[in-house]
């Protein structure tokens, strides 16, 4: 894996941060009425509109950081350079 730009830690940070993301959409789905003539308040409630897009952008947040990381260096090579 050493010809691959991320290290394996970001790409399970990657992986973390998209699971995080999809459930946030998971979360926004529903709260529609089967009638429609009645008027439905469900899509108002506190998972629709705070939560499920706080954890959208968290999910992205996530994913930057994992991106943007630069892996740590290995001690035993800095002790061979010297």
């Amino acid at each position: 894996m050493s010809n691959f730009s991320l290290s394996s830690k970001n790409v399970r940070l990657v992986l973390v941060g998209l699971i995080v993301m999809v459930s946030g959409y998971i979360l926004m789905i529903g709260g529609g009425s089967n009638d429609p003539n009645v008027f439905s308040y469900a899509m108002f409630d506190f998972r629709r509109l705070v939560l499920s897009p706080v954890l959208v952008i968290l999910g992205i947040v996530i994913v930057i950081v994992a991106i943007m990381r630069k892996p740590k260096e290995n001690q035993s090579t800095d002790n061979t350079k010297k």
